[in-house]
Order: C-alpha cells, then structure tokens, then sequence
C-alpha cells in the first residue's frame, strides 16, 4: 500500500500568464487562487475542485511545434468536466481545435495557448470532479 493519498497540483509552463488566464479562468471557467506567493516570476494558481494547476510563467525546454497533433500522444493533463459537449461547443466557439478519443472513450483533447496538451472527461456517476 503506497503513503501517496492524492495529486495536489500539477505545473504548466506558459509564456504569458493574461493569456494562459484568458484560457484557464475565462474560457474554462477556472477559479484564480489569491493565495499564490511571490515566487519570484509571473504565474497563477488555479483551483480544480481539491486539487489545483499552477501556470509557471517561465522559459519552456521543450519544442512548442512538431508535438501530436492529438493531445492523447503526448504527455497531457486529464481533468473532469459536468458535460463535455458544453465544453465542446465553448471551445469551437472559441475556435479552439480539438480532438475525441482514438480509443472510443467518451473524451475530448485540445491544447492551451502554450501548446500543453489537456484531456477533458465527463465526470461519471459516483465520481466528483477534482
């Protein structure tokens, strides 16, 4: 039996912190979290459900281009959503590309501004999302 209880938070790299906000808070409807300390270089923390994502505005080591064109091929952040087919219309709306599952899951895949790879699943009965 393993001592791990849970994932607090996972970090993504952007490189302008007002418009990873504009995806993240506006479009996806993500809470800001005032509790964020200086921490030296821009960034936010974002509340998701009992967990969080921390946007660390700083240089990104990795290639922005020649990643998967589907986000499920690439190393990505899996996150619940009440109806994904609300959340499909917002991103078309937003002409935000995405993809549905290869696998024949009811998911969908998209990208942030900074080309991070998010999966959105429809939260199942019994299961809260965060």
């Amino acid at each position: 039996m393993s001592d791990i209880l849970g994932i607090h938070h996972a970090s993504l790299l952007v490189t302008d912190t007002a418009r990873a906000l504009g995806f993240y808070r506006d479009l996806l409807g993500l809470e800001v979290m005032a509790e964020r300390p200086d921490l030296g270089f821009p960034g936010a923390w974002l509340r998701v459900g009992a967990q969080q994502i921390h946007l660390l505005e700083l240089p990104n080591p990795d290639p922005l281009s020649g990643r998967p064109a589907h986000g499920g091929r690439d190393r990505h952040l899996a996150l619940h959503v009440a109806d994904l087919e609300v959340l499909a219309s917002r991103l078309e709306a937003a002409g935000i590309p995405y993809t549905r599952s290869r696998s024949g899951r009811t998911a969908l895949f998209c990208r942030d501004p900074d080309a991070n790879a998010l999966e959105f699943l429809p939260a199942s009965k019994g299961v809260a999302p965060g």
